[in-house]
């Protein structure tokens, strides 16, 4: 199998995962539209590749107000991307036992960037992304994280961004799969990685934390292409159990919206009335 997508809209993709996956999918024949703040890393970008396969963008997404603005002006100059991958995420150390040592602004603008801006972007590109789907292969990837299943207690915004991520994603790629829409929503669930997003712990320190990012990186894109909807890569220890976590609870999740669509259906034109 081949990666099916052929013009990538790569969110985040400055530094880290995001830097690394969109040299890798341009190395592997994917033309690369990267998405970011930091303007001299996406000229660099272009430099690197040939602006033949490699485009940027400069845009902040925790600009919440401008995400509508940016989509158009995306779907207007590249009708053809036909992959939203959403890479950007932000990570800070919280003791949330003494609310006195938070930066209520900061932990927002977290929350904001991990989740929100994401979810704001997904409803933005989501219209024209189900129509590329009826003309080929289209999908929306997430860069999510087992800390959305296994929360770190010393990184409670993280996680609980995340986590909501996750939940979203689960209920987005549902509510497709009930309309029979053939837009895929793909998850991919790093381990911890050797990236910036670590610097709060020093980059001496936190560069150094987990999987090495080329390893990480080869293994997400051959889990990309494998078809697979939820790439999985790493995990808590024993990972046996986490797996069955994480299959068991999208298995219930599944259920319980086929269980709603079928009351709802039988509800319909009777809701509400009693003998």
């Amino acid at each position: 199998m081949s990666f099916p997508y052929k013009h990538v809209l790569l969110i985040g993709a400055t530094s880290g995962i995001g830097k690394c996956m969109a040299d890798h999918l341009v190395r592997s024949g994917v033309k690369v539209t990267a998405v970011g703040r930091r303007k001299d890393r996406l000229d660099a970008f272009v430099s690197e590749h040939g602006s033949e396969v490699a485009a940027t963008t400069p845009f902040d997404i925790g600009d919440l107000d401008g995400i509508e603005g940016f989509a158009a002006e995306i779907i207007r100059k590249s009708p053809d991307v036909d992959c939203l991958f959403l890479n950007a995420g932000v990570q800070g150390h919280y003791d949330v036992s003494a609310p006195e040592t938070i930066d209520l602004k900061k932990f927002n603008e977290e929350m904001t960037i991990n989740y929100t801006s994401l979810v704001a972007l997904t409803f933005a590109f989501l219209p024209f992304l189900k129509k590329r789907a009826e003309e080929g292969p289209a999908s929306i990837i997430f860069t999510g994280t087992h800390l959305a299943v296994i929360p770190a207690a010393v990184l409670p915004a993280y996680s609980a961004s995340k986590a909501a991520l996750n939940v979203f994603t689960l209920c987005l790629r549902e509510q497709l799969k009930a309309t029979d829409s053939k837009l895929k929503v793909i998850e991919i669930y790093p381990p911890p990685v050797q990236t910036e997003i670590h610097d709060y712990m020093t980059p001496e320190i936190g560069r150094k934390m987990g999987m090495p990012l080329q390893t990480f990186t080869e293994q997400a894109y051959a889990g990309l292409v494998s078809g697979n909807d939820q790439v999985i890569i790493g995990g808590p220890e024993p990972r046996d159990v986490y797996l069955e976590v994480v299959e068991k609870r999208r298995g219930l999740m599944e259920g319980l919206a086929a269980m709603m669509r079928k009351m709802s259906a039988g509800g319909a034109g009777g809701a509400g009335k009693e003998n």
